[in-house]
């Protein structure tokens, strides 16, 4: 069973830098489609980013050029690089997966199978 840690979340300032990291166990990444959800207090959740098993990445527009998601050459890391931070970045950041052998793009949660617990990032203005 697939199981996702994130980390890596903070405090900070508007235009400031942080990065998130999902680490698996029971599996890696391999032929997953991995994604970022985000979560605002009051708000719905929402897709921020993807990347697909052939490692292309797809972004929100509200994010695009300020984030990157990248994965190291474990299989078990992925990387959300969050530049120039505003306080509509603000929320708790989730990382998911699909099941194995899906080879596309996930954008939807009825895609994601096996989901982290969050972390929490602030931006102050």
């Amino acid at each position: 069973q697939l199981q996702l840690v994130e980390s890596g979340g903070g405090s900070v300032q508007a235009g400031g830098s942080l990065r998130l990291t999902c680490t698996a166990s029971g599996g890696g990444f391999g032929t997953r489609c991995v994604a970022w959800f985000r979560q605002a207090p009051g708000k719905d959740r929402e897709w921020v980013t993807s990347i697909a098993p052939v490692g292309t990445t797809i972004y929100a527009s509200s994010v695009e050029g300020r984030f990157t998601l990248s994965r190291d050459n474990t299989g078990k890391n992925m990387y959300l690089q969050m530049n120039t931070l505003e306080p509509e970045d603000a929320g708790l950041y989730y990382c998911a997966a699909t099941g194995a052998q899906y080879y596309a793009f996930c954008r939807r949660e009825t895609e994601l199978a096996y989901w982290g617990q969050g972390t929490q990032v602030a931006v102050s203005s």
